[in-house]
């Protein structure tokens, strides 16, 4: 992108904002929900998935990975995850996540017995995929599951 380019979108974000200014309305807010530096991609074929996912009260996935990274950002309610050895989590409304290509998704469930849990799942992968999940062994009892 130009100098110019870049220019002129400030000057028509500045406009418009003036614009909304003066018709009394409230002006957006902006913030960075998330921000991580990707591992290598090739980058001939990317592709860009955004799935929402929507957990009942009680729901949950069994233990999964995914082949390319995943971002996700939690629409409403509580989400309780588990990532390889790591551990378990609670990410609420507004919370941002990350897991890495081939990281073990041990636990993926909604944290309430009321209330519906929902997400986007951005996949970022360098290649078609068929599936964006693949199930996992459940972990053994001693928590190694490997």
């Amino acid at each position: 992108m130009t100098a110019t380019a870049v220019v002129l979108i400030v000057m028509a974000t500045c406009l418009s904002t003036a614009a909304a200014l003066r018709q009394n309305a409230p002006a957006s807010r902006s913030r960075v929900a998330f921000s991580r530096t990707l591992p290598p991609l090739d980058g001939s074929a990317l592709n860009l998935r955004i799935v929402e996912v929507t957990y009942p009260p009680g729901g949950a996935n069994p233990s999964h990975t995914h082949p390319c990274p995943v971002v996700g950002y939690v629409l409403e309610g509580a989400l309780r995850m588990r990532m390889n050895d790591g551990p378990e989590v609670v990410y609420r409304t507004g919370s941002t996540f990350y897991e890495a290509t081939g990281d073990r998704h041990v636990v993926s469930a909604n944290a309430s017995t009321t209330e519906p849990a929902r997400f986007l799942a951005t996949f970022i992968c360098d290649r078609e995929v068929s599936s964006l999940s693949t199930p996992t062994a459940p972990p053994k009892p001693n928590g190694d599951g490997r």
